[in-house]
């Protein structure tokens, strides 16, 4: 098996870059403009807006007209109208500066013709003599503009045109179309656009499903074992089997949903009587409106209301049919839960926290600005043409926000330079950036490529707590993605973020509340009840986003929410393991230092210890300010090491630089698995070792706490004794002596010389490894 050679590890830094924003001050800088978080790309802006008293060219005495913008090499058309000789067409046309070769732009007014495109007239402007507008400056008022012929002659039909020179924050930029797009169907230009997009507005559902009453079932000779299912969209839930085995039924259970605003999918309950192994009878049903459902703000009990469930029965009466229909009622209490967050994100990057109901809003306490500026030697992601090439765009989230660049078409160095802003309600919140290659440039013709799917060139996460106020940053971030054959660089990605505060004092407040809205922890949901409800908030978003135009894609959306960040992953679990590792080895770096002052090996060193031991004993007032002290010491001279650069993916954290392929391929297996048989056999016989050695480490953990239980609960009637026995005695020897001469002898015993120390285990530990555990009674 070939095996692609390693990437240098300087290769995965994070680069600090010196971009000119704002068209000249460097990062770092202070703002100059509203749009200065990236560097500015000059712009030749054509609006064509419509024409009137154009020429007849068809025999009917009309013509099809349409605009063709020309400049040098790229041309750009309006859509075209039949037999029409007042068209609007209201379209702008955007050509790159770096890219222009000509000096003149002509706009060519022209009929749609079977054969050949008649042409009807032109008006040309010579480059130098086109105004400059830098924005905000009001929008140029468009002018008549009468046709010309060929040879320059004024003729019959005017044109209203508008013709600038701009930037990418002039405000018609976003909706234009691009020179560098002149290759992609007018029905796919859509797919190329920047946008921005608001993730749906998610609530809790909870049903209170109570009791129901008068139900009839099919077989009135048995006990009825009656549940409730509950569905909503695509979510559905039921209730236990009802204890009270009657017509009049009780849960008294709560069931949780999700549901997006605007409501389209109502509640659909159904009453359902057991009556064999896979036979359930419906005993009734209704339909409850979304609307109509109260929403609360807190924990306060909502009113409760008995609804009408309906249960259609079809007879035989001789030779006829007859329907019957019975109702009976069940009583719920339904309301939208406002007080909580609904989790669509991984909970390690949320990038909002707030709840649901925007009466709970507090104010925000500053504001994100992100310059998404280049991207550096991005790899191949499909063949076009016998050839290799890239058509990337960048997708931004952060709250409810999120935001897509244009996509650049055939090029492995994008430059897109747009900025965006969000407000801040909480600087322990994630940003993330993904890049993507666009596979939807053809529109709707090819259907091949329609249900193709966005390529992930990679990701980037930035924590805003990690940031400095009011500073901008720039750096270009790796592009790091892992693939079935390892951890592959995609390219890099250039960005300027700055978080500026608005109140100093409120953001230092926000880190003394409560992380997620207080219905969190004052009615709290369960592990199982988060998981399966933070499923059903990523697809909802997932299917609203794809349902938007231009649709941000499934694949996308899945992406940047981290969807399958919970699946089962070795390298994951290992990288996990060496984290608490690394934080245990803190501890374990101290209590080797502690044994090397036991053991004198630095004599200096120990005696200065046992006077500051004596000292502290002996004023015992001195402990805790000495202990702060000491703490704000070693923060003081940390500073000087401080991080200066925002934090970026590690794969050597992440254990993806030398992780097995096998386990890689494990990890990109779908769920349920799809490999053959004898591989997913030696998994599992892997997995059952690995299992078991952490089935070891928590029970030797468990053992442990057990025999803490044991000391007094006279398992081992002579160790509870003993035990009890020394209670006693240490509590008459402690209430004689002093307290300060008894942690004296205490602390010199402990650091006293090796030559008075026994290699043998002490007394206590040999009498606690003696007490028994609950290891006896397992099978």
């Amino acid at each position: 098996m070939m095996h692609r050679p390693p990437i240098p590890r300087d290769d995965y830094a994070l680069k600090k870059t010196t971009p000119h924003l704002g068209g000249g001050g460097l990062g770092g800088d202070k703002p100059s403009s509203t749009y200065d978080l990236v560097e500015q790309m000059q712009y030749l802006y054509v609006r064509v807006v419509k024409a009137k008293d154009l020429p007849a060219k068809d025999i009917t005495g009309s013509c099809d007209p349409y605009v063709e913008v020309k400049l040098g090499n790229y041309k750009g058309t309006t859509r075209y109208f039949e037999k029409k000789t007042n068209p609007e067409w209201s379209q702008v046309f955007a050509f790159s500066k770096d890219r222009i070769q000509a000096t003149v732009v002509e706009i060519l007014v022209k009929d749609k013709d079977l054969l050949k495109d008649d042409f009807i007239g032109r008006v040309g402007f010579d480059l130098s003599e086109i105004p400059k507008r830098v924005p905000p400056d009001s929008p140029l008022a468009p002018q008549w503009y009468r046709l010309e012929d060929r040879k320059g002659d004024k003729q019959k039909g005017e044109l209203m045109l508008a013709v600038w020179m701009g930037t990418q924050a002039d405000e018609a930029f976003p909706e234009a179309w691009h020179s560098d797009a002149a290759t992609i169907p007018s029905d796919g230009l859509t797919n190329i656009r920047s946008k921005v997009y608001l993730s749906p507005k998610l609530w809790y559902v909870r049903v209170n499903i109570i009791e129901a009453q008068d139900l009839q079932p099919s077989d009135k000779g048995r006990y009825p074992e009656v549940y409730v299912k509950v569905m909503l969209g695509n979510q559905a839930l039921r209730t236990r089997i009802s204890p009270s085995r009657n017509t009049n039924p009780m849960w008294n259970e709560d069931l949780m949903f999700v549901a997006a605003e605007p409501f389209e999918d109502p509640l659909i309950l159904s009453v359902e009587d057991r009556v064999a192994p896979g036979k359930d009878d419906v005993l009734g049903k209704t339909v409850i409106s979304l609307q109509n459902v109260d929403r609360r703000l807190d924990y306060r009990a909502v009113g409760s209301r008995w609804y009408t469930i309906e249960r259609h029965v079809v007879v035989m009466e001789g030779e006829k049919k007859k329907e019957l229909k019975f109702s009976s009622r069940i009583h719920l209490r339904i309301c939208l839960d406002g007080g909580y967050h609904v989790l669509d994100e991984s909970t390690h990057y949320s990038s909002d926290l707030r709840p649901t109901a925007k009466q709970l809003w507090k104010p925000s306490i500053g504001v994100l600005e992100l310059g998404i500026l280049t991207a550096q030697g991005l790899l191949p992601m499909k063949t076009k043409d016998g050839r290799g090439t890239a058509d990337a765009y960048c997708v931004a989230k952060y709250g409810q926000k999120w935001v897509r660049t244009r996509t650049i078409i055939d090029s492995f160095t994008p430059k897109w330079n747009e900025q965006y802003t969000w407000e801040v309600y909480d600087p322990c919140t994630v940003v993330t950036v993904g890049v993507f290659d666009n596979c939807h440039l053809q529109g709707g013709g090819d259907k091949s490529v329609v249900v193709a799917r966005d390529s992930r060139i990679g990701k980037v996460r930035i924590r805003l707590s990690t940031l400095e106020t009011d500073k901008v940053y720039t750096h270009s971030y790796p592009l790091l993605v892992l693939h079935p054959s390892g951890v592959k660089k995609m390219g890099e990605v250039q960005l300027a973020i700055r978080f500026t505060c608005s109140s100093l004092l409120n953001m230092m407040q926000i880190y003394s509340q409560p992380l997620l809205p207080k219905m969190h922890y004052l009615h709290p949901l369960t592990v199982t009840q988060l998981d399966s409800l933070r499923h059903q908030a990523t697809q909802i978003v997932s299917m609203r986003m794809n349902r938007a135009e231009p649709p941000l894609r499934k694949e996308v959306v899945e992406y940047m929410l981290d969807v399958d960040s919970h699946m089962w992953s070795m390298r994951r679990s290992k990288a996990n393991f060496f984290r608490i590792m690394g934080l245990i080895g803190g501890m374990i770096a101290v209590s080797k230092w502690f044994s090397q002052i036991c053991n004198w090996k630095n004599p200096l060193t120990t005696i200065l210890i046992h006077v500051l031991y004596v000292i502290l004993v002996l004023y015992p007032e001195l402990i805790l300010p000495t202990l702060f002290l000491y703490l704000f010491l070693i923060g003081i001279w940390y500073f000087r090491w401080r991080p200066r650069q925002p934090p970026h993916m590690d794969t050597r954290l992440s254990h993806a630089e030398n992780v097995h392929p096998d386990e890689l391929d494990e990890e990109f297996d779908t769920f349920p698995t799809s490999r053959p048989p004898e591989i997913v056999r030696d998994r599992y016989n892997r997995l059952r070792n690995v299992a078991g050695r952490i089935q070891t480490v928590v029970g030797d953990l468990a053992t442990q706490g057990e025999r803490f239980q044991s000391l007094l609960s006279w398992r081992d009637p002579r160790a509870t004794s003993l035990f009890v026995t020394f209670c006693l005695v240490a509590a008459i020897v402690l209430y004689v002596t002093p307290f300060r001469v008894v942690a004296l002898l205490l602390g010199l015993y402990t650091l006293r010389h090796p030559r008075f120390r026994m290699k043998l285990p002490s007394v206590p530990l040999n009498f606690f490894r003696r007490l028994p555990a609950r290891t006896d009674s397992m099978l």
